[in-house]
Protein backbone atom coordinates (compact mmCIF):
# COMPACT_ATOMS: atom_id res chain seq x y z
CA UNK A 1 0.00 0.00 0.00
CA UNK A 2 1.87 3.06 -1.26
CA UNK A 3 1.76 5.97 1.44
CA UNK A 4 3.37 9.54 2.28
CA UNK A 5 3.94 10.79 5.54
CA UNK A 6 4.89 14.26 6.89
CA UNK A 7 6.49 15.51 9.97
CA UNK A 8 8.41 13.52 12.98
CA UNK A 9 7.97 10.03 13.55
CA UNK A 10 7.31 9.55 17.75
CA UNK A 11 4.74 12.11 18.22
CA UNK A 12 1.11 11.33 17.99
CA UNK A 13 0.15 10.32 14.05
CA UNK A 14 -3.10 11.68 12.50
CA UNK A 15 -3.65 8.68 9.80
CA UNK A 16 -6.05 10.13 6.76
CA UNK A 17 -7.97 7.61 4.93
CA UNK A 18 -9.57 8.90 1.72
CA UNK A 19 -13.01 7.29 -0.29
CA UNK A 20 -13.67 5.37 -3.13
CA UNK A 21 -12.61 6.37 -6.49
CA UNK A 22 -10.33 9.08 -5.35
CA UNK A 23 -6.33 8.82 -3.46
CA UNK A 24 -4.82 10.34 -0.74
CA UNK A 25 -4.30 13.53 -2.52
CA UNK A 26 -8.28 14.27 -1.65
CA UNK A 27 -6.57 15.39 1.37
CA UNK A 28 -3.81 18.07 0.20
CA UNK A 29 -6.65 21.33 0.62
CA UNK A 30 -7.05 20.25 4.16
CA UNK A 31 -3.68 19.13 5.13
CA UNK A 32 -2.27 22.69 3.82
CA UNK A 33 -4.60 24.06 7.02
CA UNK A 34 -2.91 21.62 9.47
CA UNK A 35 0.33 21.90 11.43
CA UNK A 36 3.12 22.04 9.31
CA UNK A 37 5.45 19.76 11.76
CA UNK A 38 2.58 17.43 12.72
CA UNK A 39 3.32 13.52 12.21
CA UNK A 40 0.68 12.91 9.11
CA UNK A 41 0.12 9.25 7.25
CA UNK A 42 -1.72 9.45 4.30
CA UNK A 43 -2.21 6.13 2.52
CA UNK A 44 -3.78 5.17 -1.19
CA UNK A 45 -5.76 2.37 -0.24
CA UNK A 46 -5.53 -1.18 -2.55
CA UNK A 47 -6.74 -0.59 -6.08
CA UNK A 48 -6.64 3.44 -5.85
CA UNK A 49 -3.54 6.33 -6.85
CA UNK A 50 -0.64 4.90 -6.53
CA UNK A 51 -2.06 1.71 -5.02
CA UNK A 52 -3.53 0.91 -8.64
CA UNK A 53 -0.92 -2.29 -9.25
CA UNK A 54 -2.91 -4.40 -6.55
CA UNK A 55 -6.99 -4.60 -6.58
CA UNK A 56 -9.10 -3.84 -3.95
CA UNK A 57 -9.63 -7.23 -2.10
CA UNK A 58 -11.76 -6.23 1.23
CA UNK A 59 -11.96 -4.15 3.93
CA UNK A 60 -10.60 -7.07 6.46
CA UNK A 61 -7.56 -7.64 4.10
CA UNK A 62 -7.30 -3.37 3.73
CA UNK A 63 -7.61 -3.23 7.83
CA UNK A 64 -4.68 -5.55 7.98
CA UNK A 65 -2.49 -3.19 5.81
CA UNK A 66 -3.46 -0.16 7.89
CA UNK A 67 -2.62 -2.24 11.38
CA UNK A 68 1.19 -2.45 9.85
CA UNK A 69 1.56 0.93 8.98
CA UNK A 70 0.35 2.22 12.64
CA UNK A 71 2.20 -0.41 14.48
CA UNK A 72 5.42 1.25 12.95
CA UNK A 73 4.06 4.69 14.93
CA UNK A 74 4.96 3.12 18.07
CA UNK A 75 1.39 5.72 19.55
CA UNK A 76 -1.53 5.30 19.34
CA UNK A 77 -2.91 7.89 16.79
CA UNK A 78 -6.27 9.90 15.70
CA UNK A 79 -7.69 8.11 12.73
CA UNK A 80 -9.78 10.34 9.75
CA UNK A 81 -11.82 8.85 7.50
CA UNK A 82 -14.21 10.02 4.60
CA UNK A 83 -17.34 7.58 3.06
CA UNK A 84 -15.16 3.89 2.62
CA UNK A 85 -12.34 5.20 4.47
CA UNK A 86 -14.44 6.28 7.40
CA UNK A 87 -15.86 2.33 7.19
CA UNK A 88 -12.42 1.56 7.87
CA UNK A 89 -11.70 4.08 10.63
CA UNK A 90 -14.90 2.46 12.39
CA UNK A 91 -12.97 -0.56 11.72
CA UNK A 92 -9.37 -0.13 12.78
CA UNK A 93 -10.77 1.10 15.87
CA UNK A 94 -12.84 -1.83 17.15
CA UNK A 95 -10.15 -4.03 16.07
CA UNK A 96 -6.66 -2.55 17.04
CA UNK A 97 -8.28 0.14 20.19
CA UNK A 98 -4.43 -0.13 21.08
CA UNK A 99 -3.65 2.23 17.96
CA UNK A 100 -6.50 4.10 17.69
CA UNK A 101 -7.06 6.41 20.13
CA UNK A 102 -9.98 8.72 18.47
CA UNK A 103 -11.63 8.50 15.51
CA UNK A 104 -12.96 10.83 13.19
CA UNK A 105 -16.04 9.64 10.73
CA UNK A 106 -16.53 11.46 8.11
CA UNK A 107 -19.48 10.48 5.98
CA UNK A 108 -19.83 6.67 6.65
CA UNK A 109 -22.56 4.46 5.78
CA UNK A 110 -23.27 2.40 8.64
CA UNK A 111 -26.24 0.13 8.03
CA UNK A 112 -26.22 -2.26 4.28
CA UNK A 113 -27.97 -0.98 1.82
CA UNK A 114 -31.17 -3.09 0.74
CA UNK A 115 -30.90 -2.77 -3.31
CA UNK A 116 -27.27 -3.79 -3.00
CA UNK A 117 -27.72 -6.51 -5.09
CA UNK A 118 -29.45 -4.53 -8.06
CA UNK A 119 -27.14 -1.74 -7.31
CA UNK A 120 -23.83 -3.97 -7.80
CA UNK A 121 -25.87 -5.93 -11.14
CA UNK A 122 -25.66 -1.84 -12.60
CA UNK A 123 -22.51 -1.32 -11.78
CA UNK A 124 -21.15 -4.11 -13.52
CA UNK A 125 -22.62 -2.85 -16.65
CA UNK A 126 -21.53 0.33 -16.20
CA UNK A 127 -18.25 -0.03 -14.85
CA UNK A 128 -16.23 1.27 -17.90
CA UNK A 129 -17.87 4.32 -17.56
CA UNK A 130 -15.29 5.17 -15.00
CA UNK A 131 -12.73 5.39 -17.54
CA UNK A 132 -14.67 8.31 -19.82
CA UNK A 133 -13.40 11.36 -19.10
CA UNK A 134 -16.96 12.95 -19.80
CA UNK A 135 -18.33 10.90 -17.18
CA UNK A 136 -15.49 11.08 -14.74
CA UNK A 137 -15.66 14.92 -15.25
CA UNK A 138 -19.58 14.79 -13.78
CA UNK A 139 -18.71 12.68 -11.22
CA UNK A 140 -16.24 15.38 -9.81
CA UNK A 141 -18.52 17.53 -10.14
CA UNK A 142 -21.16 15.11 -7.73
CA UNK A 143 -17.78 14.53 -5.54
CA UNK A 144 -16.83 18.76 -5.19
CA UNK A 145 -13.38 17.40 -6.67
CA UNK A 146 -12.15 21.67 -6.46
CA UNK A 147 -10.25 22.34 -10.18
CA UNK A 148 -6.70 22.07 -8.80
CA UNK A 149 -7.38 18.44 -8.21
CA UNK A 150 -9.88 17.83 -11.42
CA UNK A 151 -6.17 16.00 -13.20
CA UNK A 152 -5.80 13.72 -10.37
CA UNK A 153 -9.35 12.50 -10.03
CA UNK A 154 -9.29 11.75 -13.61
CA UNK A 155 -5.72 9.94 -13.43
CA UNK A 156 -7.12 8.11 -10.88
CA UNK A 157 -10.97 7.67 -12.39
CA UNK A 158 -9.20 6.33 -15.22
CA UNK A 159 -6.73 3.54 -13.51
CA UNK A 160 -9.56 2.17 -11.10
CA UNK A 161 -10.14 -1.27 -12.44
CA UNK A 162 -13.62 -2.85 -12.65
CA UNK A 163 -12.76 -5.55 -9.57
CA UNK A 164 -11.85 -2.65 -7.59
CA UNK A 165 -14.81 -0.36 -8.26
CA UNK A 166 -16.89 -3.73 -7.99
CA UNK A 167 -15.32 -4.70 -4.72
CA UNK A 168 -14.51 -1.70 -2.69
CA UNK A 169 -18.67 -0.56 -3.40
CA UNK A 170 -19.27 -4.06 -2.35
CA UNK A 171 -17.93 -3.80 0.94
CA UNK A 172 -19.24 -0.12 0.91
CA UNK A 173 -23.08 -1.16 0.31
CA UNK A 174 -22.99 -4.43 2.77
CA UNK A 175 -20.73 -3.05 5.91
CA UNK A 176 -22.89 -3.16 9.16
CA UNK A 177 -21.41 -1.46 12.30
CA UNK A 178 -19.26 -4.06 14.43
CA UNK A 179 -20.01 -4.84 18.06
CA UNK A 180 -16.59 -3.64 19.26
CA UNK A 181 -16.82 0.20 18.10
CA UNK A 182 -19.31 0.42 21.82
CA UNK A 183 -16.10 -0.88 23.46
CA UNK A 184 -13.31 1.88 21.72
CA UNK A 185 -12.19 3.58 25.27
CA UNK A 186 -11.00 6.92 22.60
CA UNK A 187 -13.35 9.27 21.35
CA UNK A 188 -15.21 9.29 18.46
CA UNK A 189 -16.20 12.45 16.38
CA UNK A 190 -18.76 11.13 13.93
CA UNK A 191 -19.67 14.16 10.99
CA UNK A 192 -22.31 14.08 8.58
CA UNK A 193 -22.74 16.86 5.71
CA UNK A 194 -26.75 18.79 6.05
CA UNK A 195 -27.32 17.93 2.39
CA UNK A 196 -26.69 14.07 2.40
CA UNK A 197 -28.97 11.36 1.90
CA UNK A 198 -31.45 10.42 4.72
CA UNK A 199 -29.53 7.06 4.95
CA UNK A 200 -26.39 8.48 5.82
CA UNK A 201 -27.86 10.72 8.59
CA UNK A 202 -28.99 7.18 9.64
CA UNK A 203 -25.69 5.72 9.90
CA UNK A 204 -23.88 8.81 11.56
CA UNK A 205 -26.67 8.60 13.97
CA UNK A 206 -26.32 5.32 14.98
CA UNK A 207 -22.32 5.51 14.79
CA UNK A 208 -22.62 7.80 17.17
CA UNK A 209 -25.39 6.41 19.45
CA UNK A 210 -23.56 3.03 19.96
CA UNK A 211 -20.10 4.73 20.86
CA UNK A 212 -20.21 5.72 24.62
CA UNK A 213 -17.71 8.95 23.99
CA UNK A 214 -18.97 9.89 20.31
CA UNK A 215 -20.22 13.34 19.46
CA UNK A 216 -22.60 13.68 16.30
CA UNK A 217 -22.19 17.04 14.22
CA UNK A 218 -24.12 17.66 11.36
CA UNK A 219 -22.38 20.20 9.20
CA UNK A 220 -24.39 23.02 7.39
CA UNK A 221 -24.12 23.43 3.83
CA UNK A 222 -22.37 20.42 2.95
CA UNK A 223 -23.24 17.28 1.06
CA UNK A 224 -21.12 13.85 0.63
CA UNK A 225 -17.70 15.84 -0.15
CA UNK A 226 -17.08 17.80 4.07
CA UNK A 227 -12.88 17.48 3.37
CA UNK A 228 -13.85 19.06 0.11
CA UNK A 229 -15.88 21.37 0.88
CA UNK A 230 -14.65 23.03 4.09
CA UNK A 231 -11.14 21.61 4.26
CA UNK A 232 -10.13 24.67 6.64
CA UNK A 233 -13.01 24.39 9.20
CA UNK A 234 -12.00 20.57 9.19
CA UNK A 235 -8.32 21.47 9.52
CA UNK A 236 -9.13 23.54 12.49
CA UNK A 237 -11.54 21.11 14.55
CA UNK A 238 -8.85 18.15 13.98
CA UNK A 239 -6.32 20.97 15.18
CA UNK A 240 -8.52 21.70 18.58
CA UNK A 241 -9.33 17.86 19.00
CA UNK A 242 -5.25 17.08 18.77
CA UNK A 243 -4.05 19.86 20.50
CA UNK A 244 -6.50 18.85 23.77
Amino acid sequence: MHHETFGSPGTRPLLLLHGGGVAGWMWDPMRRHLDPARRIIIPDLPGHGRSATADYVSHEETVAGLVALLEQEGEAATVVGFSLGAQLAVLLAARRPDLVGDAVVISAQAEPMRAAGPTLALLRLTAGLARNPRFARLQARELFIPDELLPRYLETSAALSRTTLLRAVGENLRFTTPPAWRAHPGSALVLVGANEKPLMHRSAELLSRVHPRATLDVVAECGHGIPLQQPAALAARLEESLSA
